[in-house]
């Protein structure tokens, strides 16, 4: 990579664009000394409390609420990677993580700096975030619990006590109930935990991972071990790059125990209503044996997913076939259909997953295509991809460093990975369109991760079901080649008729806020509005952020942003406890 950086030592470099950057925020030091003619800044709760991202009258937004946030103490943060030149969206610039003090807490920051001609280093990409709670620090390290309770107290209950009596609730509610059991409310739970938030984590599965382990048999993730560690408790380093969804379930299981989190299985939340004046749930869950227990939490986080309640379009005819049909979600193992002809309504990660499970049974399988579909190998693509994350010595550092980019940046940076797939797949790619399949790379060539980020599916990282299609070992057929439904099958413009026995339809699901307008009414539902995908400033709409709804958030996503926004959620939700 080449730079027009002077050869001047990198750190002393970075601690003069730092000391530049406090006298800014002292009013010492005019902002065209310290910022890029076109400059962004993103805030994570450190200035704004909020998740914020800023283009335009930056300095003047920065000094306007440094009257309130009292940063000071502005340094390279001593322990993470240090000052270093990397290319970011193509841009070659200093990167620097600095550290600095609130009257919140601590905080951390990331600063991307371009040298401008005449003008030295400036900062092209500011991030700060808020780290570590002034009264509340995490109880890790220095901060972790002595145990003194159970190392030197002999008489009356001991830990297992306490923790059956804490699930329990029987006389006291939740501060928090999370609904929803995945990896967002299990790592939310942890976070508040470790915040001394009294939390309880509701599901409608028995044991916690069973919404993995009740999943179809064959099912692998498909992206890299490192992206989807929990917090607090890395998987083991002999664990494979993908890890089995059976394994992945007990770890869950095992994560609920060891991070000692308050989970009631077999539960449904059959809805709630906002008491104003108690500024306070009144949740309704139906327990196992049919029981409702009505909760009071300060807060309910719906954490059931970007995949929530199952899409069942209506499609022309299905009324009439005579097979059995269902959603994927309720897909199972292959040996249920066989010696069935099948057809998968779908082109996504999960229609193609079923497909490969039920043509390796020997079952007789047709995909239909609805709508164009990006598709990545997993590997070289989707490996290379994984691998670049990796841009720091510690997971940590990578988050944070993910966290850091920009919108923009992340935009042109996915058009950038992008284009790379596009040259390692594209003989995949020809031989699919061959065949007639269609293919897409996203919104102007932004990938799958940004069509993940806008509307939850709309993919697939191939493992092999691409080869079966192209082979014609697995049927495919386009939508618009299709009359509608019959008794026997799947009738044909042509006239043809696709025999089946089943109709899986993999059609993904509905909105999350549809989700909401089913559990809490259309007012709330209403007063919400969409729920995922990017609002103007580019960040994630209504998801670990406040809502217009006192009391209601949402958690979703991958095991990546799971794990990094968690943490700012409970950050918020243990500072609303502390204003009451």
């Amino acid at each position: 990579m080449t730079t027009t950086f002077s050869d001047t030592d990198l750190r002393t470099d970075a601690q003069a664009w730092l000391d530049g950057f406090s006298r800014f925020l002292a009013s010492e030091l005019a902002p065209t000394a310290v910022f890029a003619p076109q400059a962004y800044w993103r805030d994570v709760l450190a200035f704004t409390g909020d998740l914020r991202t800023f283009s335009d009258e930056i300095p003047a937004e920065l000094l306007r609420r440094q009257e309130l946030t009292k940063a000071t103490n502005i340094r390279i943060a001593e322990e993470r990677t240090p000052p270093r030149l990397v290319e970011r969206a193509g841009i070659p610039c200093l990167e620097v993580i600095f550290e600095f003090d609130t009257l919140a807490g601590s905080a951390v920051g990331v600063a991307r700096l371009v040298d401008v001609p005449e003008h030295g280093l400036l900062v092209r990409s500011l991030f700060t975030t808020l780290d570590q709670l002034a009264d509340h620090p995490e109880r890790t390290g220095e901060h972790r619990p002595v145990g003194q309770a159970d190392s030197s107290k002999f008489g009356g209950p001991n830990w297992l006590d306490r923790r059956v009596a804490a699930q329990a609730f029987e006389n006291r509610d939740p501060d928090v109930l999370i609904v929803g059991g995945g990896q967002s409310g299990l790592t939310l739970a942890a976070r508040l935990g470790q915040l001394d938030i009294d939390a309880l984590v509701v599901d409608t599965h028995a044991r916690p991972g069973d919404n993995w382990r009740t999943r179809y048999h064959a099912l692998t993730l498909h992206n890299a071990v490192w992206l989807n560690d929990l917090p607090y408790m890395p998987f083991p380093a002999t664990w494979p790059q993908f890890v089995p969804k059976d394994k992945l379930a007990g770890w869950f299981e095992a994560y609920v125990e060891a991070m000692e989190i308050n989970f009631w299985g077999t539960t449904a939340f059959i809805g709630g209503d906002y008491d104003e004046q108690s500024q306070s749930w009144v949740a309704r869950v139906r327990r196992g044996d049919g029981t409702v227990r009505t909760l009071r939490p300060k807060h309910v986080v719906i954490a059931t997913g970007v995949s929530g309640i199952p899409y069942v379009p209506e499609l022309p005819g299905l009324a009439q076939f005579t097979g059995r049909t269902l959603h994927s979600s309720e897909y199972d193992d292959a040996n249920d259909f066989a010696g069935q002809r099948v057809v998968i309504i779908g082109t996504g990660n999960s229609a193609h997953d079923v497909a490969q499970d039920l043509h390796a049974h020997g079952i007789d399988v047709t995909m239909v295509q609805r709508s164009s579909t990006t598709i990545v190998s997993v590997d070289p693509s989707a490996a290379a991809a994984d691998a670049s994350y990796l841009t720091a010595p510690t997971l940590e550092d990578c988050d944070l460093l993910s966290m850091a980019t920009v919108y923009p940046d992340l935009y042109t940076g996915s058009q950038m990975i992008t284009a790379t797939m596009k040259e390692l797949d594209k003989d995949l790619i020809a031989a699919l369109n061959r065949i007639g399949f269609r293919t897409d790379y996203g919104e102007e060539d932004t990938g799958q991760q940004m069509k993940f980020m806008r509307r939850g599916g709309g993919y697939y990282l191939n493992v092999g079901c691409s080869d079966l299609l192209i082979s014609g070992q697995v049927g495919l057929v386009q939508y618009a080649d299709t009359a509608g439904f019959v008794a026997a099958g799947l009738s044909l413009t042509n006239g043809d008729v696709v025999e089946a026995d089943a109709v899986i339809l993999a059609t993904g699901y509905q909105t999350q806020q549809e989700g909401v307008r089913a559990l809490l009414g259309d007012e709330i539902a209403d007063a919400v509005g969409p729920i995922w995908g990017y609002d103007d400033e580019g960040e994630v709409r209504n998801t670990w952020r406040r809502t217009a709804q006192p009391g209601l958030w949402f958690s979703s996503g991958n095991f990546q942003l799971c794990r990094i926004y968690s943490k700012v959620l409970a950050m918020q939700i243990r500072t609303e406890l502390d204003n009451g």
